[in-house]
């Protein structure tokens, strides 16, 4: 409380007839450091967008921009502000005024800064929304707090409300701090994994698995660092958390050793390149290709559109077919079958032909033509070729293809039988 009367009797003697004259070359400074700050801060915005509009820039480089343009206005007023709080105190001349606006700068400065890490680190959506508002309103409420010199008090009373003693004391104070901390630790950690994972993107000669192993690996190590730091820093004995870790142990045992077993699944994936993005794979009734590989699963595209997640428990455990593991190219079968009054020879020229038809059709091995069997209806043929891009998908060459027999019998006057079978009566009886 003495605080706070202080601090009034300071800003009231800025009212006396020798205050009157600093109180206005405070409000003439603000003005300027305002002012300013708006013309600088239009500037910058004008020159950084013709900037990142022009391209080929670096991820970091575009980021730090972005956060140069957001900082601008604060900074630039910031100082004029302290070059104005030099030239007071050369003269021994108080300055409230500007010590308020200075430290009002400094906490739109720390918003501003935090608002967009939360965006570049958080999709849109209203969680993201939520979070802008509840810690613009914890930044604005200290920076209140510390203005009216309430912020020590508040301090002490929350680091009154404790549990526990000694080393394994827990306090209101340091809870709070934890949960800033590791926001602000947290965050900059999944900033720094987005840098390092759009710069292995741009390697050349670093392959898909190897990319996403170090990318998954590095965000593991810096979000694990950033809980560490967060702890420390809020005064966190972590020797008392020896219970909790075993606590943890037992939990894992029990219910989430799933979840620990995907995420185990997704390394030795990445580790053995059994499945890579790109591939093109069928778990179960599951095909299509390997969009993405995330720590629990995986994410399957079909040729629908479809994304289907599979867990990478299923990948290690199961069968799965890997339709570009080693080799690209695939064969697809085309079975055709022909009547007996039809010329064998004939229909298998004409299916050779029709194999030219798609372009995606490689020449190279050429394409097959074999006589199966003999079967019950007519003469069983096979059509067999081969590509190297079936995440494009198999049926649209098989329905080309199959045109172009359905078109080359119709000339040639080959029929495709209708399946049919001999029924002989040894016996019939006669009714009654």
């Amino acid at each position: 409380m003495e605080e706070i009367l202080t601090s009034l009797g300071t800003l009231w003697e800025t009212f006396t007839v020798r205050g009157v004259t600093v109180f206005a070359r405070q409000l003439f400074l603000i003005a300027i450091a305002v002012v300013g700050a708006f013309f600088i801060h239009r500037y910058s915005q004008k020159s950084l967008d013709k900037y990142l509009e022009s391209g080929g820039l670096s991820r970091l480089r575009s980021v730090l921009l972005k956060i140069g343009q957001r900082l601008a206005f604060p900074l630039s007023g910031l100082f004029v502000v302290l070059v104005g709080q030099l030239v007071f105190h050369q003269f021994d001349l108080e300055t409230p005024l500007l010590d308020i606006l200075a430290k009002l700068l400094v906490a739109l400065a720390i918003v501003r800064l935090i608002v967009y890490a939360l965006r570049v680190g958080i999709a849109p959506g209203p969680g993201l929304k939520a979070w802008e508002k509840v810690i613009s309103t914890g930044i604005w409420s200290v920076a209140a707090l510390h203005l009216v010199g309430w912020l020590p008090a508040v301090e002490a009373t929350m680091d009154q409300l404790a549990i526990g003693s000694g080393d394994h004391r827990l306090s209101l104070l340091m809870a709070t701090k934890f949960v800033v901390l590791s926001a602000l630790y947290l965050l900059l950690a999944l900033w720094l994994s987005g840098v390092i994972e759009q710069w292995l993107r741009s390697a050349p000669h670093v392959n898909d698995s190897l990319r996403v192993g170090i990318g998954k690996i590095s965000k593991v190590v810096l979000l694990t660092v950033a809980i560490i730091l967060a702890l420390t820093e809020a005064g966190v004995n972590l020797a008392s958390l020896t219970v909790f870790g075993g606590a943890l142990g037992v939990g894992i045992g029990f219910g989430l050793q799933k979840i620990v077993s995907n995420f185990i699944s997704g390394f030795i994936l990445l580790g053995d390149r059994s499945i890579s993005p790109g591939d093109v794979i069928s778990v179960g009734n599951n095909y299509g290709w390997v969009k993405e590989l995330r720590a629990r699963y995986i994410v399957v595209r079909n040729r629908d559109g479809v994304e289907t997640l599979i867990p990478n428990e299923n990948l290690v455990t199961t069968d799965v077919i890997n339709w570009s593991y080693s080799d690209r190219r695939v064969r697809v079968r085309i079975p055709v079958q022909i009547s007996y009054d039809d010329d064998p020879e004939q229909a298998m020229a004409i299916l050779e032909q029709a194999a030219t038809v798609n372009e995606r059709v490689l020449r190279s091995p050429e394409p097959a033509v074999r006589l199966m069997e003999f079967a019950d209806s007519g003469i069983a043929l096979e059509l067999r070729v081969w590509m190297t891009d079936p995440e494009e998908g198999v049926g649209n060459v098989r329905s080309d293809i199959n045109l172009a027999i359905w078109h080359g019998f119709k000339k040639a006057g080959i029929t495709i039988p209708y399946p049919q079978r001999d029924v002989h009566l040894r016996q019939v009886i006669e009714p009654e």
